[in-house]
C-alpha cells in the first residue's frame, strides 16, 4: 500500500533548505544555552594594564612591578601571587633602600596582614622577609609600629589550625630580638596589654590554662581546642617562651646593677640592713676608669675640713662614701626600688604563672629524660633542647621569685615555690652531672654544660631559701615529691663535687679533657659557690671548706690578663671581706688552713698590678681597693708577714733595677698621668709602708710629675 502524502511530505522536509527572509539572521536553536553576560563594575587587571600611567623613573622589580603593585600582589586572592610579592619586595627594597624609611607604613600595614595567611607558603616567606628586612630598620622607626605588628601576632596564636598558631610564636621571636620591650609590655597585668595576650597565647597553645584572676583554685582554660604538638613544635613553643620569660623578668625587675661589676643579688639577704648591703655593693663598682675622675675625689688637705666630717658612714673611707652624694638616676633608682607594692603584685603573679607551669614543666622534662640521658650515648637533639628549655623556664620563674629579699621570705607563696623547686630537682637529681659519654657532638655538649649549670643555680636557690627560712617553719612535702633535710644534703653533695671538678679543669666523663672555664660559666657558679660556702648545715662544714679552697686555688692560677681574672679577684675579695664586715649575718667560717690560703692569693695580687700595667685599669682599680680596705679595716690578712711580702712585692711596681740600665721606671709610669688610679696606689703605699726601699721608690716614680707634691703630702701625714 502506498505511502500516505502526510509521511512522504515529513520525510521530504529533512533534507529541505529553509529559505531566509530579507534583514533576518540565522534563527538559533530552540534548545541554545544564552552564554552571554553583563558586569555592573568593572574588573581590575593591574599587572595587564596598559592604560596605567607610571612614572618611567620609578624603582621596579626585574618584573617591572612598583612598589605599589607588589603591596596590591599581597592581598590576591592567589597564594603563589602573595608569595611572590613578598620576594618582590625584598628585590624591590634590596636594590633601592631608600624607599624604606618613606614607605614603612604601607610596607608593615600590608605585611603583618599575611602574618595569620592560611599558606605555609606565604608565611614562610614572610618569616624570613622580617628576619632580612628588620635589621636594616631603625629600632627608633620601627617602636611606633609595634601595636600593628603584636596585633596580628596575637591573632594568629589563637587561630583555628595550630600550624598557624606554632608560626606566630616564630613570628614573636624576631619581635624579641629587635623590639622585645614593646613585645613583654604589660606582661604581668590581666587586661588588653600586648604582653598580657602573648602570655595568654603561650599557655594556651600549651593547654595550660589562661586564667590569672584569682590568686588561688585551678587554673581556667580559655581554648576548648586540645592541640598534641609535635616535639618540633613544642621545642618552638618552649624556647620562644623561654625568651619572653626572661625579657620579661628583667623588664620589671627593681634591681638595677652597675654593667661594669658583678651581680651579687645573693648577698643582699645577709646583710642587717638595705643599706649596709648597698654600700658593700659599691665597693668594687670602678669609678676612676669610666669617667677620667671621680666626683667624690677630693684633694688632700693636711688639716681635717669640717665641711666634710659627715661625708664618710662607711668602713672604707680612702675608697669613697657609698652614698654621700646621689645622682639623679640615683635617687629615681632609689625611689622604684622602695616601691613594695609593685614588687609584691609582681612577685605574686610569677608565682602563680610558676604553678600554672609547673605540670607542664614536669611533664615534659619526664617525656624526653628517656631519650636524652639514654645510656647507649645515642642523644635525640630535639627532646635535649626541649629539656634545656624547660630548665631555663624553671630559672627565670623560680629565680624571680627566690631571689627576693627577705622581707617575703616567709609568704606562703614563697613558700609553695620553693617546695615546688625541690620537686623539679627531685625529678632531675637522678640524672645529675648531666655528660655525654661516647660522642664528640660539641653542641650537644654545651647543652649538657648548660644544664649542669642551670641544676646548680636551681640548687643555690634552694639552699639560700633554706637557710634565709625560720626554722621552726612546717615544711610539709608537696605533690608527694618532698625534699627532706637528707635530700637536700645530697643534692648539695653531688653539687659541691661538681663545681669542685670544674674549677680543677677536670673533666665529667673519661672520653673528653677537661676545659678552663670561661667567664659567663664562672658568672654563673657564683650563686652556688656562695650557697656552698655560706653553709650553716655542721654536715657540709668539709663540703664549703674545700668549695672555698678550690675557689681560691683557680683565682690564683687565672692569669693576670686573662678575662675571667677580674670576676674571680672580685668575688673573692668581696668573700674576704664579709668575714671582716660587722653588718654581715651569714655563715662564713674562715679556717685556719683557708686564712693561708686567703694569704697567698693577696700575696700574688702584686704581680697582677705589675703584668697588668695599663691594659686593664678597671681590675686595677679593683685591686687597689681591696688591699686599701683589708689595710684600713685591721684585717687579719693584715699581719706582719703578709704585709712584709706586699711592701717588697709592691717595690718593682714603681721602680725596677735593671742589670746595665740601672733603676728604670715601673708599671706606675704607665698609668695615665690624669688618671686618679695613681693616687690611689699612693694611698695604699702610705698604708702599709715602712720601707725605706719602697719609699725611695715611689719617690722616684713620682719625681716631677703632677703627684710629687701628693705622695709628699700623704706621706708625712701617715
Amino acid at each position: 500500500m502506498p505511502k500516505s502524502a502526510k509521511k512522504r511530505k515529513a520525510k521530504a522536509a529533512d533534507f529541505a533548505k529553509a529559505k531566509l527572509k530579507l534583514g533576518k539572521g540565522k534563527q538559533l536553536p530552540s534548545n541554545a544555552i544564552d552564554t552571554s553576560f553583563k558586569a555592573r563594575c568593572a574588573i581590575a587587571l593591574p599587572s595587564q594594564s596598559i592604560t596605567l600611567d607610571r612614572a618611567a623613573d620609578a624603582p621596579a622589580t626585574r618584573r617591572r612591578l612598583t612598589f605599589d603593585d607588589l603591596i596590591v600582589h599581597l592581598k590576591h586572592y592567589s597564594p603563589g601571587t602573595r608569595k611572590d610579592g613578598i620576594a618582590g619586595l625584598r628585590e624591590l627594597l634590596n636594590a633601592h633602600p631608600e624607599i624604606l624609611e618613606a614607605s614603612l607604613t604601607a610596607l608593615i600595614n600590608a605585611t603583618a596582614r599575611a602574618i595569620g595567611d592560611e599558606d605555609p607558603g606565604v608565611r614562610k616567606s614572610l618569616l624570613e622577609f622580617f628576619s632580612w628586612i628588620f635589621p636594616r630598620i631603625p629600632i627608633e622607626n620601627l617602636i611606633p609600629h609595634a601595636t600593628t605588628l603584636l596585633l596580628f601576632a596575637t591573632s594568629a596564636q589563637t587561630h583555628i589550625f595550630p600550624e598557624i598558631r606554632v608560626d606566630a610564636i616564630r613570628f614573636l621571636n624576631i619581635y624579641l630580638e629587635y623590639i622585645p620591650a614593646a613585645t613583654v609590655a604589660g606582661w604581668n597585668h590581666s587586661g588588653s596589654e600586648s604582653g598580657s595576650r602573648i602570655l595568654e597565647g603561650y599557655l594556651g597553645i600549651l593547654s595550660a590554662g589562661t586564667k590569672f584572676g584569682e590568686t588561688g583554685g585551678p587554673m581556667k582554660a580559655t581554648s576548648t581546642a586540645s592541640v598534641v604538638l609535635t616535639s618540633a613544635s613544642k621545642l618552638v613553643v618552649l624556647q620562644s617562651l623561654s625568651t619572653f620569660l626572661r625579657h620579661a623578668v628583667q623588664s620589671s625587675s627593681q634591681t638595677f646593677q652597675d654593667s661594669s661589676s658583678m651581680d651579687t643579688w645573693y648577698l643582699a639577704s645577709w646583710f642587717k640592713t638595705r643599706e649596709a648591703y648597698t654600700a658593700f655593693d659599691h665597693l668594687f663598682q670602678p669609678r676612676f676608669t669610666h669617667t677620667g675622675s671621680d666626683p667624690l675625689l677630693r684633694k688632700w688637705k693636711a688639716e681635717a675640713d669640717s665641711e666634710f666630717d659627715d661625708d664618710f658612714p662607711c668602713r672604707y673611707p680612702l675608697l669613697g662614701p657609698a652614698g654621700s652624694k646621689w645622682t639623679l638616676q640615683e635617687l629615681s633608682q632609689t625611689v622604684d626600688s622602695g616601691d613594695d607594692a609593685v614588687n609584691d603584685d609582681n612577685s605574686l603573679f610569677i608565682a602563680h604563672l610558676a604553678r600554672t607551669l609547673y605540670s607542664t614543666l614536669v611533664s615534659t622534662f619526664l617525656d624526653c629524660a628517656p631519650a636524652v640521658f639514654s645510656p647507649n650515648g645515642n642523644v635525640d637533639e630535639t627532646q635535649a633542647k626541649l629539656i634545656v628549655a624547660v630548665a631555663e623556664i624553671t630559672v627565670h620563674l623560680y629565680g624571680a621569685i627566690l631571689q627576693n629579699s627577705s622581707k617575703t621570705r616567709d609568704s606562703e607563696r614563697h613558700t609553695r615555690a620553693s617546695e615546688d623547686l625541690k620537686s623539679i630537682l627531685g625529678y632531675m637529681s637522678p640524672y645529675f652531672p648531666f655528660r655525654l659519654e661516647g660522642s664528640r657532638n660539641i653542641q650537644v655538649e654545651h647543652m649538657f654544660q648548660a644544664l649542669n649549670l642551670m641544676f646548680c643555680k636551681l640548687t643555690s636557690l634552694v639552699i639560700l631559701t633554706a637557710e634565709g627560712a625560720s626554722p621552726s617553719r612546717d615544711k610539709r612535702p608537696a605533690h608527694g615529691q618532698g625534699d627532706s633535710k637528707g635530700s637536700l644534703q645530697m643534692h648539695t653533695e653531688r653539687v659541691s663535687r661538681y663545681v669542685i671538678k670544674l674549677l680543677k679543669g677536670e673533666s665529667l666523663s673519661t672520653s673528653q679533657l677537661g676545659r678552663p672555664l670561661t667567664p659567663a660559666t664562672y658568672t654563673a657558679l657564683l650563686p652556688t659557690i656562695w650557697s656552698l660556702i655560706n653553709n650553716a648545715d655542721p654536715r657540709l662544714r668539709d663540703v664549703s671548706s674545700d668549695i672555698l679552697l678550690a675557689t681560691i686555688e683557680h683565682g690564683s692560677k687565672v692569669p693576670s690578663k686573662s678575662a675571667l681574672k677580674s670576676i674571680t679577684i672580685e668575688f673573692i675579695a668581696r668573700v674576704t671581706l664579709l668575714d671582716m664586715e660587722p653588718q654581715f649575718l651569714g655563715h662564713l667560717n674562715i679556717d685556719a688552713n683557708a686564712a693561708q690560703q686567703i694569704a697567698g692569693w693577696v700575696n700574688h695580687l702584686p704581680k697582677c698590678l705589675w703584668e697588668l700595667g695599663s691594659t686593664n685599669l678597671s681590675l686595677t682599680e679593683i685591686i687597689l681597693r681591696f688591699l686599701i680596705a683589708a689595710c684600713r679595716c685591721r684585717s687579719p690578712l693584715a699581719d706582719l708577714q703578709t704585709l712584709g711580702l706586699l711592701r717588697s712585692q709592691m717595690i718593682p711596681f714603681f721602680s725596677i733595677m735593671h742589670p746595665t740600665r740601672g733603676q728604670i721606671p715601673g708599671p706606675y709610669s704607665k698609668l695615665p698621668p690624669v688618671s686618679p688610679l695613681r693616687r690611689l696606689v699612693l694611698c695604699l703605699v702610705a698604708l702599709i709602708r715602712d720601707d725605706s726601699t719602697l719609699s725611695s721608690a715611689v719617690s722616684f716614680a713620682v719625681l716631677g710629675t703632677e703627684d710629687e707634691l701628693y705622695w709628699h703630702n700623704v706621706s708625712n701625714s701617715s
